[in-house]
Order: C-alpha cells, then sequence, then structure tokens
C-alpha cells in the first residue's frame, strides 16, 4: 500500500518559515518527480513547487519563487518544502505528491499519489 505522510505545518507569524516534509512508504518513486501543491478554502487546488527524480531541475510557481524551496532525498523517499517570507496568501491545506512522468507536469491530473494534507496558517 502505497502511502505519502506530510508534517510540519503549523501557524508561524507573517515573514516567518516553515519547512515541510512528505515520507513516502510502500514503494520507491527514485524516477518521478516530486510535486507540493496547496489548496486555500474555496479555492482549487495549485502546483507550488515539483522537482524531477533524476536530476535536480526544478520548477516553481510564480507566488513563490524566491521563496520556498523544494528538495529531495531519494535514498529516504523523502521530499521536503522550505517556505520562507511567508505571506498570509501561503495560507493553505499543503499536499506532497508523486507524478507518473519524470517531471515538467504541473496538473494535479498528472499526479496519482497524494499525501493526507498538512495545514499552514500565516498570521499578522
Amino acid at each position: 500500500q502505497v502511502q505519502l505522510v506530510e508534517s510540519g505545518g503549523g501557524l508561524v507569524q507573517v515573514g516567518g518559515s516553515l519547512r515541510l516534509s512528505c515520507a513516502a512508504s510502500g514503494r520507491t518513486f527514485s524516477s518521478y518527480a516530486k510535486a507540493w501543491f496547496r489548496q486555500a478554502p474555496g479555492k482549487e487546488r495549485e502546483f507550488v513547487a515539483s522537482i524531477r527524480g533524476s536530476s535536480y531541475i526544478t520548477d516553481y510557481a510564480d507566488s513563490v519563487k524566491g521563496r520556498f524551496t523544494i528538495s529531495r532525498d531519494n535514498a529516504k523517499n523523502t521530499v521536503s518544502l522550505q517556505m520562507s517570507s511567508l505571506k498570509p496568501e501561503d495560507t493553505a491545506v499543503y499536499y506532497c505528491a508523486v507524478a507518473d512522468t519524470i517531471g515538467g507536469v504541473r496538473s494535479p491530473r498528472d499526479y496519482p499519489y497524494w499525501g493526507q494534507g498538512t495545514q499552514v496558517t500565516v498570521s499578522s
């Protein structure tokens, strides 16, 4: 049974930082892209960042570019998201996901494996 479990969410002040982690079990995903998505209340799930499985090519949404950094450790089957300079508009449930391709995709439809999500709340 494939499982992805996120951790590290919480409440932070504007300008603060958080590091999210996602651990996968039941299967290794070294060849495939990993990504983070987020979903705020009343909004569709949106792409945040991705990293390829066999290289370190990354992709970031414009809204987080320069503030968030995605990383992975294939040996540990994990993917992380370092978030800095957080803004209230970053408030959302954050989900990790694994693609069925090597990368270059942003649609949730391209990611068959998902975690349960972790809440990030940024307050003034």
